[in-house]
């Protein structure tokens, strides 16, 4: 029986006796418990609560469920999956247990249902549930009843809200199903492979709290009517009647894994490691199809994120299988036509289905392979160092620059035989989650809706870049775009996006920063601050209109501000130069991990896995680096294939996408990489690299600042002014200044060891006048005063333990305090004697730290502390004393 024939048998059962059919409502329900509908009864939470008015007393739906805490086991086996309909009949204050049984049963074993034997059928209740045992006796012997706990036979949806027991229902698929070694006539709960649950009834009548009655903990409470909730498996259900040994091999499942079977050329059943990939594509795509269609997109954050995780696993899969081209679309078009006959708006909204999915798979097919490089590149180094464990910066640089989720990169590691430093990993993500917040929030194109520019590429095709060559150029403005949506025209003051069919302006990437300028036409004008390409062959001019009205299909001058524009390519070629530099110095280890050209001004990062760079290496590349300026280097730029350019040894650059056809920078025979970016046409238009700085921003990553030319300059000229007074102030030649400087700070330091000793011992001097003022309480001697103001922590120590030792083998106990501003510390010392009399200097701290808004604590011999309030010194000292008083 086909699974579109099963629905319509079990919707036609339960319309036939007074169920309203009710359709699936959407995956995404306004309930803040549920990142997904996980349920059939979900949409009708607010009736089995009492919150609303059921409109019909009993209802009836095939509702569509995602569930996704085991993705990961999704494929390895074959019962697990993701998406799934539940097929369900309910009542609302209507029938109750024995109408449930009834109406299962016949649907289960009439002829105009599912007619499955009888004999095959068993069924499980709640351990205390007398009434359900009894009705079922009018169907099963009693040998084919069995009562289970609350883990088993005790139904809520694991948050706070309704529940009840239930009596699940079971079909033998006889002993060849059975588990190894296990005596499987035992019913369902001796095995629940060969027992197959197909159907679950629910008796809500509870309102559980945080805890589950699942665990034993009692309800909180009743719902105002007793009702029915039911859940039959769809495709369980199908994997009995068609035939087969599970889900992927049902008629709407196995088309996908048929499909993927043509991508790959190779067969399901025929390969273990194949048949976990084939099941994750069958499910996952199932999954991504209705997730899509009830309006989620792929994001980084909740649905957006899961979804997004689900179509990636996929692509990854149809990788593992051998297919390189792209295969969602054809996957989402199987789903469609397999599912369509019961959700039609999988047909008539197909058309976004598909763009959302092909914009997906385009952008993680561009750092999959590169990624998936790199990390196969870690694999070798951890195993080469004798290690099971992926460090935790190589995972958070996949997750980074690659999308790649951190449970993908789990799941890799794990194949590979590795296991992930998620530690590691996740100090890293915390690092950056506010810098990550910023730089959404500023940054050009974010995780926005793309469709207006799409459509704009669609319907006028890309940009032509003439910036290479030009920094001016007439075009034609093809796009407009205010907040968001395509407009025909733009009035003066409006933020706009402005697409023009060519221009001169550098749109952001590689590390370069955006041209900016202005676009001028027959009375408007446009001020430029940023391009940005948000989809691939577009740029997009972002400004504001400051004259006129900018229309559609307008002539227009694109101008770039070509001072700004010099000072970034200075700092482009700059960035080319230090990361040879660097590569010669210390290796090909050096590799680039991200730059920025400014004007005037570039941030260098790479990978040191030696650790900090010394200070005479950076020096050294400095050297060399402004040894090239002036040579004055052509500097040459120039396309050709992959293959030639990796042939004439050209760096490609980590994190940079590339297509077939590549663009390569040269300066002289110096430097040599694949590059987007702009230049400048001699180095010696440089003028001059200064290394300002060399950190540290992540495990095993390095970054140098620089500034360049004009910057440099102006930098060296304020260094110079500031040795000229230095040099000045210290009757100096520049080059003695290091040796001159030295020798003060060297004197300055003896200079303070001299003060500090003079004050101990003037501090230390007091010691036998305080141990001679020790007043006796008690039988025991104690000194408590306030010191002088300022004495440190060190020097109050010191006193204290003096006058400890002036008092003698007596009971003694000495208490100093000492104000600093608005602060204060004090020291507890007791004696030999004090301690064999049972005080102990830690324990009678809190006798009178309060006094002084403080708190302190120690050894029995020494204690320490601080306090906030130095004018209730005395009231400390008097809380002391009536301490040792009762003692």
């Amino acid at each position: 029986m086909q699974t579109h024939e099963i629905i319509r048998r079990f919707t036609d059962h339960f319309v036939s006796t007074g169920h309203t059919r009710v359709p699936s409502a959407s995956l995404i329900l306004d309930d803040p418990t549920l990142l997904f509908v996980n349920a059939g009864m979900v949409q009708f939470k607010p009736y089995f609560l009492g919150d609303a008015p059921a409109p019909y007393p009993r209802a009836t739906s095939i509702q569509k469920c995602v569930r996704t805490g085991d993705i990961e086991e999704v494929g390895r086996t074959t019962r697990h999956n993701t998406f799934f309909q539940m097929a369900g009949n309910f009542s609302f204050g209507d029938y109750f247990k024995a109408g449930a049984i009834e109406h299962a049963w016949e649907l289960i074993t009439s002829g105009a249902g599912f007619g499955i034997d009888p004999d095959k059928l068993w069924a499980t209740v709640y351990r205390t549930d007398d009434e359900a045992l009894e009705l079922w006796r009018k169907f099963l012997p009693e040998s084919r009843i069995q009562r289970r706990g609350g883990k088993d036979n005790y139904w809520d949806m694991g948050v706070p809200g309704p529940g009840g027991p239930c009596s699940e229902i079971y079909f033998d698929r006889g002993p060849e199903h059975g588990r190894d070694g296990v005596d499987t006539s035992g019913g369902p709960e001796a095995d629940e492979d060969r027992y197959l649950e197909i159907w679950n009834l629910v008796f809500m009548q509870d309102i559980r709290g945080d805890l589950s009655p699942k665990e034993e903990h009692p309800p909180i409470g009743t719902l105002p009517k007793k009702n029915i909730d039911t859940g039959m498996g769809v495709e369980r259900v199908a994997t009995l009647l068609q035939g087969v040994e599970n889900v992927y091999e049902t008629d709407l499942v196995r088309p996908v894994i048929s499909r993927a079977e043509e991508f790959s050329g190779r067969r399901y059943g025929a390969n273990v490691e194949d048949d976990v990939r084939f099941r994750v594509i069958a499910d996952h795509a199932r999954s991504g199809v209705m997730i899509i269609g009830d309006g989620v997109t792929p994001s980084n954050e909740g649905r957006g994120y899961v979804l997004r995780r689900l179509l990636r696993r996929i692509v990854r899969s149809a990788r593992l299988l051998g297919v390189q081209e792209p295969v969602l679309n054809s996957f989402a078009e199987v789903v469609r036509d397999a599912m369509a006959p019961s959700y039609p708006e999988l047909a008539t909204d197909f058309e976004r289905i598909s763009a959302v999915v092909r914009n997906e798979e385009e952008s993680f097919l561009q750092t999959l392979t590169a990624g998936s490089r790199i990390f196969d590149t870690a694999v070798t180094t951890v195993k080469a160092a004798g290690s099971t464990r992926l460090p935790g910066d190589q995972a958070f640089k996949l997750h980074d620059t690659y999308g790649f989720p951190i449970e993908l990169t789990l799941e890799m590691a794990a194949e590979a035989g590795l296991t992930v430093d998620e530690p590691g990993f996740r100090t890293l993500m915390a690092e950056q989650r506010d810098r990550a917040k910023a730089d959404a929030k500023a940054h050009k194109t974010g995780h926005s809706d793309g469709t207006a520019y799409r459509a704009v590429l669609d319907a006028a095709g890309g940009t032509e870049f003439l910036g290479y060559t030009d920094v001016t150029g007439e075009s034609r403005v093809v796009g407009l775009i205010v907040d968001g949506v395509g407009v025909p025209a733009a009035g003066k003051g409006t933020a706009v996006e402005v697409v023009l069919d060519r221009t001169p302006f550098y749109a952001e990437g590689g590390g370069q920063q955006a041209d900016t300028g202005w676009i001028r036409g027959d009375g408007f004008s446009v001020e430029v601050t940023d391009v940005q390409s948000p989809v691939a062959g577009l740029s997009v001019h972002r400004g504001t209109v400051t004259d006129g009205e900018v229309t559609i299909d307008a002539p227009v001058q694109a101008e770039v501000d070509v001072t700004r524009r010099q000072a970034i390519s200075r700092a482009h070629s700059a960035t080319h130069l230090v990361h040879a530099g660097m590569r010669k110095a210390l290796g090909d280890a050096a590799a680039q991990a991200g730059s920025l050209n400014a004007p005037g001004r570039l941030r260098f990062d790479f990978t040191s896995p030696a650790g900090a760079v010394p200070a005479s290496v950076l020096a050294d590349v400095e050297d060399e680096v402004n040894d090239v300026l002036l040579n004055d280097h052509e500097v040459r730029a120039f396309v050709t294939t992959q293959d030639e350019a990796r042939r004439i040894g050209a760096m490609a650059l980590f994190g940079e996408k590339y297509g077939d056809r590549v663009r390569v920078v040269e300066i002289g025979d110096y430097s040599r990489e694949l590059c987007g970016g702009t230049h400048v046409h001699r180095s010696g238009q440089l003028g001059l690299v200064k290394l300002l700085s060399e950190a540290s921003i992540g495990s095993g990553v390095r970054r140098v600042e620089a500034l360049v030319g004009l910057d440099a300059f102006r930098f060296l000229a304020k260094e110079h002014v500031l040795v000229s007074q230095l040099a000045e102030q210290f009757k100096a030649k520049p080059e003695e200044l290091p040796e001159r400087i030295g020798g003060v700070v060297e004197r300055l330091r003896v200079a303070e060891r001299e003060l500090e000793k003079v004050r101990a011992d003037a501090v230390l001097s007091s010691a036998g006048a305080l141990a001679d003022s020790a007043e006796d309480v008690a039988g025991t001697a104690l000194v408590a005063v306030a010191a002088p103001d300022g004495i440190g922590g060190n020097d109050l120590r010191a006193l204290a333990s003096d006058v400890r030792g002036r008092l003698g083998a007596r009971p003694g106990v000495v208490a100093l305090f000492s104000a600093d501003g608005d602060k204060l510390s004090f020291v507890v010392a007791t004696t030999s004697a004090a301690r064999d009399a049972g005080l102990a200097a830690g324990k009678l701290v809190p006798s009178f730290a309060a006094a002084v808004g403080g708190r302190g604590g120690g050894k029995p011999d020494l204690a320490q502390g601080g306090g906030t309030d130095p004018s209730g010194i005395p009231a400390a000292i008097d809380a002391l004393r009536r301490r040792l008083a009762s003692a």
